[in-house]
C-alpha cells in the first residue's frame, strides 16, 4: 500500500501527529516553494495520498483558536480552487466525531505570504471565502491535482480573525520548521510595543497545536486507494 505522506510547517506540528505518521512527515517551514517541491518528491517516491496539516491563521471570526477546519477545496493565489478527496475527509470527520470533536469544512485560502493584521485577514475572506488560510495547503494542493493523487487538509486555528501577528514573528521559523528565538528577540528590541501582540500569539500557538495533537490521530482512520477521487 503507499504511503501517505503528511506536510506541515513547523517541527512543532510534526509532534503532534501519531508515530505511525510522523515518519512520513515533512516540515516546509511555511515557505510553499519548499512544499512543493517536497510534494513533488513524494508524488515521484509512489505516495498514495498528500496531507497539509498544521497551524492556519482565522479568516472567520466566528472561529476561535484552536478551532479545526477539514476543507473541503484549497483556494490557490490565482483564484483557483482544488478539491479535497471526499471519501477521505468524510471518514476523518467521522473519526473526530468518534473522539469528541468537530471540524468546520469549508476552503482554506492558501498564499506564499502571512496575513498579518485583521483587515488582511477580513479582505482574504471576502475575495474567496476561506474560513483559514496557511503558506502550505495551494502548493500541496497544486502537486496533488497535477499528480491525480488524493489531498486532505486539517488545519486548526493558531491567530483568530481579529489577532494582530508581528511580522518579525515570522523570522522564527526556519526553512526545516525549527524554531529561532534569536530574530524574533531581534525583531522585539526594534519593536518592543509589539510584546502584547507576541504574547497573544504564542498562546494562541499553543492552544492550536493542544487541538492539532487531539485531532491527528483521526488521520489514521482512513487510507486513501487507487481509486480515491477529488
Amino acid at each position: 500500500m503507499s504511503a501517505v505522506f503528511v506536510f506541515v510547517g513547523m517541527r512543532a506540528e510534526r509532534r503532534c501527529l501519531p508515530a505511525a505518521l510522523r515518519a512520513f512527515a515533512v516540515c516546509a517551514g511555511g515557505r510553499a516553494d519548499r512544499a512543493e517541491a517536497l510534494a513533488h518528491a513524494m508524488v515521484a517516491a509512489g505516495a498514495g495520498g498528500l496531507v497539509s496539516f498544521g497551524l492556519a491563521g482565522g479568516l472567520d471570526p466566528t472561529l476561535p483558536t484552536g478551532a479545526l477546519v477539514l476543507a473541503d477545496a484549497v483556494v490557490l493565489p490565482d483564484g483557483r480552487a482544488i478539491g479535497t478527496d471526499p471519501e477521505w475527509r468524510a471518514a476523518v470527520a467521522a473519526a473526530l466525531g468518534d473522539r469528541g470533536l468537530a471540524a468546520r469544512g469549508g476552503r482554506v485560502a492558501g498564499r506564499d505570504s502571512p496575513a498579518l493584521t485583521p483587515a488582511d485577514k477580513a479582505g482574504l475572506a471576502d475575495r474567496v471565502g476561506a474560513l483559514v488560510v496557511d503558506m502550505e495547503s495551494h502548493a500541496v494542493a497544486r502537486v496533488a491535482a497535477a499528480a491525480g493523487v488524493p489531498l486532505l487538509v486539517l488545519r486548526a486555528v493558531g491567530d483568530p480573525a481579529d489577532r494582530v501577528v508581528p511580522a518579525f514573528a515570522m523570522a522564527g521559523l526556519a526553512p526545516d520548521g525549527r524554531t529561532r528565538a534569536a530574530p524574533v528577540l531581534r525583531g522585539l528590541l526594534r519593536h518592543p510595543g509589539a510584546l502584547p501582540a507576541l504574547l497573544a500569539l504564542a498562546r494562541d500557538t499553543r492552544r492550536g497545536l493542544r487541538a492539532l495533537r487531539r485531532a491527528a490521530p483521526a488521520l489514521t482512520a482512513y487510507t486513501p486507494g487507487p481509486g480515491s477521487t477529488r
